[in-house]
């Protein structure tokens, strides 16, 4: 029997509706999707985009009505934006759908609307009162960021081997494999202390963690710069990094098109788009719409509901 899974359609002013209308047949043969939009909401999108609404198409009656401007930054697709993500995830705390499929949101847009999170994973840790991992990738590799929305100046601040020792363990309680690699901070790793001495820090925390766990899951500190190369990806399918670009740029580089976010270490299981609202091309005509991370991120909810009802 299909999943019900709650997809919140992201900000109206980019690519996001066009991406499930255009989807709506192939996720349907996934699971069973409930998109959090209303009505009056999907007929503007749609005329918009002259595409035709799928029969039998599921909504949730996420409040709200505005104008639509493509590609604009705005308080109101902000704030329907993020209704839309709260009642995704409302529908899967009272167990009405098994997972949420969250659409890009615009930050400013949030931040117009007055809604006090940087991000999807920043709401989902207050919701929750939970240390939400954020983890991005595809089945041939994924990458999980020890931090994540911050300035690079205080990356350094944030390498702590009790608070890095609690993050491994939550990231193995998590995922299943016992072969991660764990990047260092510095360049050549800080060769020995000459480049900095946040490797210490790190690599004490890759030994408590496996200590721990009485084995070796744990690998690293890894010289950064050798991480992503073929030889490397070929030892590991996770990767722990230590700031956002240092994980995310060669992964994206590598694998934009198929890549996801996956949101780890809460009670709902939450996957997303691993991608932004699109607002160069949101509601433009000929030109190809890329739907791979979107169709994978659907998969991938599909799979971890299996994975949970073992």
């Amino acid at each position: 029997m299909q999943p019900k899974i709650a997809i919140s359609v992201g900000d109206l002013n980019g690519i996001g509706i066009e991406l499930i209308l255009k989807n709506h047949k192939k996720i349907s043969k996934l699971c069973k999707p409930v998109y959090c939009i209303n009505k009056d909401m999907l007929i503007s999108c749609a005329n918009l985009l002259n595409i035709k609404i799928p029969k039998n198409i599921k909504l949730y009656n996420t409040k709200g009505k505005f104008k639509v401007e493509p590609s604009k930054e705005k308080k109101a697709s902000g704030k329907y934006s993020y209704n839309s993500f709260i009642d995704g995830i409302n529908l899967c705390k009272s167990n009405k759908t098994k997972a949420v499929v969250t659409l890009p949101i615009n930050k400013k847009s949030w931040e117009k609307a007055g809604i006090n999170y940087v991000g999807h994973t920043d709401a989902l840790r207050d919701i929750f009162k939970k240390d939400a991992i954020m983890m991005l990738g595809c089945q041939k590799l994924f990458v999980a960021l020890y931090t994540e929305h911050i300035a690079l100046k205080d990356v350094a601040k944030q390498i702590k081997t009790k608070k890095l020792t609690k993050f491994l363990l939550d990231f193995y309680a998590n995922i299943n494999s016992d072969n991660i690699a764990v990047l260092a901070l510095n360049p050549h790793a800080s060769d020995n202390g000459v480049l900095g001495n946040e490797e210490i820090k790190i690599n004490k925390a890759i030994k408590k963690a496996n200590k721990i766990l009485k084995k070796e899951v744990f690998k690293g500190a890894l010289v950064p710069d050798i991480a992503f190369t073929p030889n490397v990806r070929k030892q590991y399918n996770y990767m722990i990094a230590m700031y956002h670009d240092q994980g995310l740029a060669p992964l994206k580089a590598l694998y934009f098109d198929k890549s996801i976010n996956v949101s780890l270490n809460l009670p709902i299981i939450r996957t997303s788009v691993d991608h932004g609202t699109a607002f160069d091309i949101a509601y433009k005509q000929n030109r190809k719409l890329n739907s791979k991370s979107y169709i994978n991120a659907v998969k991938e909810a599909v799979e971890l509901i299996k994975n949970r009802s073992k």
